[in-house]
């Protein structure tokens, strides 16, 4: 009997792939850090950081950004849902994590088990969290965070509930209320508007409540309210702890006017962490006044190469970019034409004649000494960065630099 020899086979795979740098996401953890820890302040207490990694991290792999971010020394990190917070534990994360969007009937248990931090953010949640604490059987009570509804009209009980609140948890031995916060509804936008004073009326509502708790004899722990854009513009927001989201990942939001972005975002520099990349996978010549594409959307208005790209809408290029959009190839930005296919899209590169099968092309990210950022991307279709970076589907692989 011949015995077979085995070979090695080098894995091959579709051609696209997102690149996370996480030399740049330290340094944007690092920067908010020192950036809401001025050291004229002499704070007794460094506030902490509480990391955004819902989302699957923005689009960046949550569990895999939550354990770089541990070790670059996040404090806490935050999550929408129980699966995403063991997810992170599973990761071998063991800082605190925070559900952010609390817990449905039937996950209390679980959230336990894995050492989850719920928030409350309906009245009835206490009673439901009280069963599952005493059925654990811990002399140590279950911490939890409260959510307050200061305008967001979204999650949190109201401001006038507190004293209904406070009466409860008195009577409930196996619990303990470990942090109180807020979420803003507008905190980027400055504009001489009502909703440009929404931030400040939603603090003027959060701290009569933290200090309505205090009258009943309440301490309630670490005091939240600022996310990216407050973290940014609005220092008397910054409290006990501060939870970055878009500002991680290295984008600022969208602050209104737009006259300040430049001034806002240069307070604190950013370094983008993910690049999304494919390759051209095919070539053809169309002729002058031939369709491209699902409808013809894209008419050649002269002789042109069309590269076909091994990307769509199922990997995370937007669907809208469609003949509005473009990508770079050897330096050079190449229009997006017709409309985009699930996993394929075509560009017009009859500006780049030499362009090739087999090319890398930036989605976004960098291309030598040309920048193609995702912010200005997603602005360009009128949407948000985070839009686009949760965009990037689970079938991209990530590779972590």
């Amino acid at each position: 009997m011949v015995k077979a020899q085995k070979t090695t086979r080098k894995q091959v795979s579709r051609p696209v792939w997102a690149e996370v740098d996480l030399s740049n996401l330290t340094y944007n953890l690092h920067a908010i850090r020192k950036f809401v820890n001025p050291s004229e302040e002499k704070r007794k207490t460094p506030r902490k950081i509480l990391s955004i990694v819902k989302g699957n991290g923005y689009g960046h792999g949550g569990p895999q950004v939550a354990k770089a971010l541990e070790k670059a020394g996040s404090d806490w990190f935050g999550v929408t849902c129980t699966d995403e917070g063991i997810e992170v534990r599973k990761a071998g994360v063991r800082k605190p994590v925070l559900i952010l969007t609390g817990f449905v009937p039937g996950e209390e248990t679980r959230l336990i088990e894995h050492n989850l931090t719920p928030v409350i953010h309906r009245l009835e949640q206490l009673a439901i969290l009280e069963r599952a604490a005493k059925r654990r059987g811990s002399k140590k009570g279950v911490s939890f965070h409260l959510k307050i509804d200061t305008g967001m009209n979204r999650l949190g009980i109201l401001p006038e509930e507190i004293e209904i609140f406070a009466a409860q948890l008195a009577k409930l031995k196996h619990l303990e209320l470990g942090g109180i916060f807020t979420h803003f509804a507008s905190s980027e936008v400055f504009s001489n508007t009502h909703t440009g004073q929404q931030t400040r009326e939603q603090e003027e509502r959060f701290h009569a409540a933290v200090e309505k708790l205090r009258t009943f004899g309440i301490d309630p722990g670490i005091v939240h309210l600022a996310n990216s854009a407050a973290i940014v513009t609005r220092p008397e927001t910054w409290a006990d702890m501060v939870r970055p989201g878009a500002i991680l990942y290295g984008y600022h939001p969208g602050y209104d006017p737009v006259e300040k972005r430049s001034e806002i975002e240069a307070r604190l520099p950013l370094k983008p962490v993910m690049s999304l990349f494919t390759k051209i996978i095919s070539l053809r010549d169309v002729g002058e006044g031939v369709g491209v594409g699902y409808n013809e959307t894209f008419v050649a208005k002269r002789p042109s190469r069309i590269a076909i790209l091994a990307a769509g809408y199922g990997d995370g290029l937007h669907r809208s970019l469609g003949n509005r959009g473009s990508v770079l190839v050897r330096g050079k930005r190449a229009p997006i034409v017709g409309i985009i296919s699930m996993d394929v899209t075509m560009i017009d590169v009859t500006d780049v004649p030499d362009a090739a099968i087999g090319d890398t092309v930036t989605i976004y990210g960098t291309d030598g000494a040309e920048r193609h950022p995702a912010h200005l991307v997603a602005r360009s279709i009128g949407t948000v960065t985070s839009d686009l970076l949760c965009m990037v589907s689970k079938r991209v692989p990530r590779i972590y630099l």
